[in-house]
């Protein structure tokens, strides 16, 4: 079934879908999700909105689809969605389950006009498309979510200044801050899983370069492998120089001069026969890889083994 597009172009415009007051502030606010009413057609619609949504909700039975991407909502705390972004909801009706909590923070981008946060956004991965990894928290890293999203709530309640734009932006780049400290965490605690996308990974390379049609076409990317694992490149990125140190393209290149070094030393091949074969559409490229990697070039390594 193909679901329709909604979009909310403001976060006065969300509150009045929602049946909410009218904000406080037109360019952030911070809501009780106990109070958002969701409908059986909600789940037919795919959301885009032009603010951004920091989601801190639990009890939420249902599903949600950020990007390509799929996950139960019991299986994170938290979510980051960026603007123009599209997401959809799945609520499932379970009897005597305990009603939602949590809050959403909406900051339009405009709030964050002329000051440093506003380049400094694209830094904070987790907001990134096609992100299927939601946050955990622990109790003590909860409390300091909520702490800070009180006094972001507070600030515009109560103090709306020439200082408030000021205040709230250094409580919100805080927020991210630690947000971006607690999915490091979560990369370090949750090892059993991110051990599992290592031995995917290996195991999706290698299949990739044993398959000679495949690697006499193109080289493996990033883009490749992070689609077989169901994961954003960026977060693979993440996982993988927080388990191991090195980049995903780290890994390739070194399937690669594996495969390139087997081809070396057992067949007659010649160096640019060596690197058609690889995927390399120039074997100069192939060459000038090797030998960065191994110091030698490969007519040295071969002879290295005559």
């Amino acid at each position: 079934m193909t679901r329709k597009i909604q979009r909310i172009k403001t976060i006065t415009e969300y509150h009045r879908f929602r049946d909410l007051p009218k904000p406080l502030h037109p360019l952030i606010s911070l809501v009780d999700y106990s109070l958002i009413k969701h409908s059986t057609e909600d789940n037919h619609v795919n959301w885009i909105q032009d603010f951004y949504t920091i989601g801190l909700k639990r009890n939420v039975l249902g599903k949600f689809r950020y990007g390509q991407q799929a996950y139960d909502f019991d299986e994170g705390l938290m979510s980051f969605i960026a603007p123009n972004q599209v997401f959809g909801v799945e609520m499932f009706d379970y009897q005597d389950a305990p009603p939602p909590s949590g809050w959403l923070l909406f900051v339009h981008p405009d709030f964050l006009w002329n000051t440093p946060l506003a380049g400094n956004m694209k830094k904070f991965e987790f907001f990134g498309y096609q992100v299927n990894e939601s946050l955990f928290l622990s109790e003590k890293e909860e409390k300091i979510v909520l702490d800070i999203l009180k006094n972001i709530e507070q600030e515009y309640h109560e103090n709306i200044d020439a200082f408030t734009q000021r205040i709230i932006v250094s409580h919100l780049e805080t927020l991210l801050t630690y947000a971006e400290r607690f999915y490091q965490r979560q990369f370090i605690t949750r090892k059993i899983n991110n051990y599992q996308v290592l031995t995917q990974l290996e195991k999706i390379l290698d299949e990739f370069i044993s398959n000679e049609d495949l690697m006499s076409e193109s080289l493996p990317t990033v883009a490749y492998v992070s689609e077989k694992l169901n994961i954003s490149p960026n977060y693979l990125s993440n996982l993988l120089k927080t388990q191991t140190g090195n980049s995903t393209q780290w890994y390739i290149q070194e399937k690669i001069l594996d495969k390139a070094k087997e081809k070396l030393t057992t067949t007659s091949l010649s160096v640019s026969e060596i690197a058609y074969s690889l995927g390399f559409k120039h074997p100069q490229s192939f060459t000038k890889l090797f030998k960065q990697k191994t110091n030698q070039t490969p007519l040295e390594y071969r002879q290295s083994f005559q």
